[in-house]
């Protein structure tokens, strides 16, 4: 039953850090579209399907693009620096969910712009050079690889007998 518990804490966690990693991208884009005067016509966030914010006009495309990835991976990062040290399990929190949007947002840049797909193509589209999508990913990925290595095991994780103590649900 605890492993059941584990497993459930694990794609629970996985599915809300997804889905806050594209509201926390798509905020930057939205920022991205205040800042040079676009109007931003719409936000779509579901858990299934690529994020995605529509703006139109958008007069300056390429921060309004790039502003997504950037503070997308700056946001989490900032807020997990900012927890102070003995808040441990926020602390561990915000650690986890700054390395898992350091890795999306860079993945996604990086390997995105071999194909050309959705901020990708729009950032080649309009005048950034291919090397620098590679070049984020090279360095937010092993950042965010960083930042979960220090949180430790997964396997120490999940062989921790103090998890399989008591169930939450028994009282």
């Amino acid at each position: 039953m605890a492993r059941l518990h584990q497993f459930v804490f694990v794609v629970s966690l996985l599915a809300l850090s997804w889905l806050a990693m594209m509201a926390v991208h798509e905020l930057g884009h939205v920022i991205g579209a205040v800042v040079t005067d676009g109007t931003v016509e719409r936000v779509v966030l579901h858990p299934l399907r690529i994020s995605r914010t529509d703006v139109r006009p958008n007069p300056h495309p390429v921060i309004v693009v790039w502003l997504g990835p950037i503070l997308g991976s700056l946001f989490p990062l900032f807020a997990c620096l900012t927890v102070p040290r003995r808040l441990t399990t926020v602390r561990h929190i915000t650690q986890f969910f700054a390395g898992f949007c350091l890795i999306a947002n860079g993945a996604y840049v990086a390997l995105g712009a071999f194909e050309g797909v959705g901020d990708c193509g729009v950032m080649l589209q309009h005048g950034s050079p291919f090397w620098t999508l590679p070049a984020f990913g090279i360095i937010t990925i092993p950042a965010g690889l960083f930042l979960w290595h220090g949180l430790g095991s997964v396997q120490h994780f999940l062989a921790n007998p103090s998890l399989r103590k008591q169930s939450p649900w028994k009282k």
